[in-house]
């Protein structure tokens, strides 16, 4: 997920009671709500493929989070020893309470980022096996409509803390607004982010956060697990009903459908995201649960055939393509002309985000390759 909805849960969690345990524990439970992307760093040092390798890794698997959860209360414990020493008075901080705020804080990042389908590796470093919630998308403006108001709520008692929140929301405003006029689907959810909005500012003008406290908390988190709990009811029939099409479009090709996986996307629960694997190719087509529209044709990619397993090979012995073919969890390849005399690309892409020579980001890949004699028959 994104760290924005990372912090508002780091933060709602510490209002909900944890923030009692100690001094600097509200501060803690943010920065561990944020911690294990600290991966980011491997961008100082390498390139775009290091990163692609080691996000999502060990700072995400369960060895790392809970040494990041046992680090971060070390640190702020042994500097509030440090100040208190130097300034020659007793420290304010209590480890035990910085350490149970943390290890709350930090195991709410590996569950978030768990329910979108970008995966998480827990178990390594002993297993790189990838999992995937396939429940939200990656960024979720309800997410950040339940959790973000409750911290509102909750932390917006002083001018300035208010001003904060509202550029805050008028950022997110903006985003939400921009995006709903480019996409019309989405204009309903537009105007139920106005009028929620509304009401959390009526509320906060009443004093609902001194009036009910961490109680405003735990109500936003029933309605994170209910908002899950519909989104894996849904999840589950875009499966069955995806799989009911794959088999179609597989049989119409003479083909047998191996694994499938349905995909959320943006603010829209009932419009998912399906791609599939056959025997000889692998498909991508979006679903309509209320099937108030007509789905698009699904797009195609064949698998590499014997004829390119030279061309395959090449492409396997460079680095880019050894970690890409690692993270892809829908791997497609194409040739860029093959017809080519001399050198053409070879276009990877995982097809849960996009097609081979649509995108040069971190979810394809272009590599060139001498055209062999067998590739042009």
């Amino acid at each position: 997920m994104d760290n924005l909805t990372h912090s508002f849960l780091g933060l709602t969690v510490a209002k909900a009671g944890l923030e009692k345990l100690s001094p600097g524990a509200t501060a803690l439970c943010v920065l561990a709500a944020n911690a294990p992307d600290a991966d980011i760093v491997v961008l100082a040092f390498g390139d775009r493929w290091s990163f692609l390798q080691h996000h999502r890794g060990i700072t995400h698997a369960i060895v790392g989070v809970a040494c990041i959860a046992v680090l971060l209360p070390l640190i702020f414990y042994g500097v509030d020893r440090f100040v208190a020493r130097f300034r020659n008075q007793s420290p304010s901080t209590k480890f035990k309470g910085l350490l149970i705020a943390s290890l709350v804080a930090s195991a709410t990042h590996p569950l978030l980022d768990w329910t979108n389908s970008y995966g998480i590796r827990f178990y390594l470093p002993w297993s790189q096996q990838w999992s995937y919630g396939d429940l939200v998308f990656i960024v979720d403006p309800y997410l950040w409509l339940v959790l973000g108001g409750a911290a509102f709520l909750l932390t917006a008692r002083t001018r300035f803390l208010r001003f904060i929140w509202a550029g805050v929301a008028a950022a997110l405003t903006f985003l939400v607004v921009a995006r709903s006029s480019a996409m019309p689907s989405q204009s309903l959810f537009a105007a139920l982010w106005i009028v929620m909005l509304v009401v959390l500012i009526v509320l906060a003008v009443k004093g609902a956060g001194e009036r009910w406290k961490e109680r405003i908390a735990f109500v936003a988190f029933t309605f994170v697990l209910c908002y899950w709990s519909f989104l894996g009811v849904t999840h589950a029939r875009a499966i069955q009903q995806g799989s009911e099409e794959a088999a179609a479009i597989a049989s119409s090709n003479g083909e047998t459908v191996t694994r499938l996986a349905a995909m959320p996307r943006l603010a829209t629960p009932f419009r998912w995201d399906c791609v599939f694997e056959t025997d000889r190719a692998t498909y991508r087509f979006e679903l309509a649960l209320t099937g108030a529209t007509k789905d698009p044709a699904p797009v195609r990619y064949a698998k590499p055939g014997s004829e390119l397993n030279e061309t395959v090979d090449e492409v396997l012995q460079q680095r880019p393509a050894r970690i890409f073919l690692n993270f892809a969890r829908f791997p497609v390849m194409q040739l860029a002309d093959p017809n080519c005399t001399a050198r053409t690309l070879v276009q990877l892409a995982d097809l849960r985000y996009t097609e081979p020579g649509r995108s040069t980001g971190t979810f394809s890949l272009e590599l060139p390759v001498d055209c062999r004699s067998e590739s042009r028959r």
